[in-house]
């Protein structure tokens, strides 16, 4: 079956991930090479308290990943991210070609720093004059 493009948000154990990040990380890119994914951009999104406890946690980093990876191993992919102990929950997106280009530059722009080098907003329009 051929490539797919798909971008997985996680929601982790922030505990874990504030104690290791880096292998934390590495468990994510472990769990993605089981599946031969091929990461295009990663990074940590969002941390905070959860809208309501999943599996006895009440917070969670939220991580997100753009990846290809063959459409056939989508099962595979979700049954090891429910094996493993670090992945609270997980939603996995099929993006079109254009979107995912675009979506996984600006996430590899955010993360590092390439955000910042966008275009200076427009000056504002001078005030009108009062009558």
């Amino acid at each position: 079956m051929a490539q797919k493009l798909y971008e997985c948000m996680f929601v982790l154990d922030s505990g874990k991930f504030a104690t290791d990040p880096q292998g934390t990380e590495g468990n994510i890119r472990d769990l993605l090479a089981k599946c031969d994914a091929e990461i295009i951009s990663s990074a940590p999104w969002q941390e905070g308290k959860l809208a309501f406890p999943i599996d006895g946690n009440k917070k969670g980093l939220h991580y997100l990943v753009y990846f290809k990876m063959d459409g056939s191993k989508v099962d595979d992919f979700t049954r090891f991210c429910h094996l493993n102990e670090l992945v609270i929950r997980h939603m996995l997106l099929s993006h079109s070609p254009k979107l995912f280009e675009i979506m996984s530059h600006s996430l590899a722009q955010h993360t590092s720093g390439g955000a910042q080098e966008a275009a200076p907003a427009p000056a504002p329009a001078p005030a009108a004059a009062a009558v």
